[in-house]
């Protein structure tokens, strides 16, 4: 079973923004939209306080009626504008946010794919998944949605506090002593947050991993008897995730009463200096209230950006296991992005003195391999598990390259190619027939999408699986289901076997194709098969002998003869040796 990642090394919060800011590309004038709006909200309640100031002063207490309609209306008119501008700019926010949401998403799955196979088999699909989505949303806190608040909060501290020093500078100096406060607090929440972010984020990924594979394997889990084994293990991954959660929600929920006091120490505060201005003649009841307005508006200000800095320490969490990702550098890259082969490859393939060691292993998997397959010829590569004869394809679609020694396609090293080219060339049958979810017609046109319904229904038929497909209910149109799990394997061997046939490429690698079938149904696969292989350079990766042609040669991949050594031999098959290579 594959453990779980650690936690993802922690960056800087500037690195983590520098890293993710490009993608924003494109999108920054909508967030650019998004400030200015926000400004202006901002700048209208301002205004409204001032009125409400005013209207204390010059209509209430000196009660003159005909001297509160203007500023009423005017007061009115700014809050319809407050309005406009709040919506204009949280909906231009939230459009450039999902748009970045999709360029990075698009991006990150895309570099991912570039990723050799040993990637995949050592990291769970549900951590990955998580990554793709959860982690992916956070981000957009820390460079999309979260820096317009953060300006939209800054403009409102100076407005606030500019209008709060005009009305009183001394007043307001008092007032603003209790600010760094604030700024302390916040800090050191934001620490705190971030670490139990970082766990939360790690534990919904180990999560998400177990409730995948025990519903991916749910026939296995039900016939072996593990409901409650599967649901102790996602109740102890849940477990910790409500740990995670419950610090951040505690970490939250102090922050707010922490910073509440902190604001209603400073409102008594001027509420005591200001009533003392009062009885000086320095300062109008009008003056107070709105000067306490002001004040009022600018320490939930001051407040949110401790808030966004708690956000922004959870979107850190969530850049640093994006960034992971994304700092994977993919094993096998082209030389030359533009290198194609003029025309469509022959299929004469050769491997020259072929090593080759997995990655994060110190044994090598292939030493000194040489051997060549000509159009037409069928190779058959046998041997005991682990010698590395799967390996063969991997390093001819070039999943990986080799550790020394090189491999030709019409005698040109692969490496020499484009890999987008060289795997147009070459077709793989594993050894479990993989297809998706969607209709019969999806998964044979796979390799082949624009083929035509003759195309497609003509390949069905050489994989002798057309008359099945006639009796689904909806034919061609049939969905399949997840992984193909609504017909049999045999069934979904053939539909592969279409696809092959579709794809119609030079080279035909097959990988296991006859495992675990009986002598009858493998004669069956067989003629099929056949018809795949002919008139294509054929490897054939199998430890199964049963009815492979006399005429094809055989390669044997021995078990070690000494240190880290690979050699071939030949075998005798059916009471015929085949030809050392």
């Amino acid at each position: 079973m594959v453990q779980p990642p650690p936690v993802a090394p922690a960056v800087s919060i500037r690195k983590a923004f520098q890293q993710f800011w490009p993608y924003t590309r494109g999108v920054r004038r909508l967030f650019a939209v998004g400030v200015l709006f926000a400004i202006v909200a901002a700048v209208c309640e301002v205004a409204s306080i001032g009125l409400f100031g005013f209207i204390t002063d010059e209509v209430l207490s000196r009660q003159a009626l005909e001297a509160f309609w203007v500023p009423a209306l005017a007061w009115l008119g700014l809050a319809v504008v407050a309005g406009i501008a709040s919506f204009i700019g949280a909906y231009a926010t939230a459009v450039g946010g999902e748009r970045f949401l999709l360029r990075l998403r698009d991006k990150a799955f895309a570099h991912i794919q570039t990723l050799t196979p040993d990637f995949f088999e050592n990291r769970r699909l549900g951590d990955l998944m998580a990554r793709l989505t959860d982690d992916i949303e956070a981000i957009e806190e820390l460079v999309g949605s979260g820096l317009v608040r953060l300006f939209m909060t800054i403009a409102s501290v100076i407005f606030f506090a500019g209008a709060a020093f005009y009305i009183r500078w001394d007043l307001a100096l008092v007032t603003f002593v209790m600010v760094p406060a604030f700024l302390l607090v916040s800090k050191y929440f934001a620490a705190k947050f971030r670490n139990a972010a970082a766990r939360e984020r790690l534990s919904n990924g180990t999560m998400n991993s177990v409730i995948e594979e025990s519903l991916a394997n749910q026939s296995l889990v039900q016939a072996y008897n593990r409901q409650k084994a599967e649901a102790e293990r996602l109740h102890a991954e849940g477990s910790t995730w409500l740990q995670a959660n419950v610090t951040q929600a505690r970490l939250s929920a102090l922050y707010g009463p922490v910073a509440q006091v902190i604001q209603t120490i400073c409102l008594l505060v001027i509420l005591g200096v200001g009533a003392w201005e009062i009885v000086e003649g320095r300062l109008t009841i009008g003056g107070l209230l709105a000067f306490a307005a002001y004040v009022a508006y600018l320490y939930p200000a001051v407040q949110n950006l401790g808030q966004i800095a708690l956000n922004v320490s959870e979107a850190a969490a969530g850049a640093d296991r994006v960034m992971e990702i994304l700092q994977i550098r993919p094993a096998v890259t082209d030389r030359d992005a533009t290198a194609q082969p003029a025309t469509r490859s022959h299929g004469r393939v050769e491997f020259v003195d072929v090593d080759f060691t997995y990655p994060n292993r110190s044994r090598p998997t292939l030493r000194h391999l040489s051997f060549s397959a000509d159009p037409g010829e069928l190779i058959v590569c046998t041997g005991p598990s682990g010698v590395g004869k799967s390996t063969l394809a991997k390093l001819l679609l070039r999943f990986y390259d080799p550790s020394a020694g090189s491999i030709l396609l019409d005698g040109v090293d692969i490496r020499d190619m484009s890999r987008q080219a060289l795997r147009e060339n070459i077709t793989i049958l594993q050894q479990e027939s993989l297809l998706f979810s969607g209709t019969v017609r999806d998964n044979i046109a796979y390799g082949r999408p624009d083929a035509g319904m003759d195309d497609i229904v003509r390949a069905a038929v050489m994989a002798d699986v057309h008359d099945f497909i006639g009796t689904l209910p909806q034919q061609y149109d049939t969905p399949l289901g997840q992984r193909g799990r609504l017909v049999s394997g045999g069934q979904r061997q053939r539909i592969a076997f279409a696809r092959a046939i579709l794809r119609d490429s030079p080279v035909l690698v097959l990988d296991e194709p006859m495992t675990g079938l009986d002598s009858p149904t493998a004669a069956r696969i067989m003629e099929p098969l056949k018809r795949l292989m002919s008139g294509r350079t054929t490897i054939l990766i199998t430890h199964d002998l049963r009815l492979i042609p006399e005429t094809a040669r055989t390669i044997v991949l021995g078990p070690a003869q000494g240190p880290d050594s690979i050699r071939i031999e030949p075998v005798k098959r059916n009471g015929a040796t085949p030809r050392r290579v």
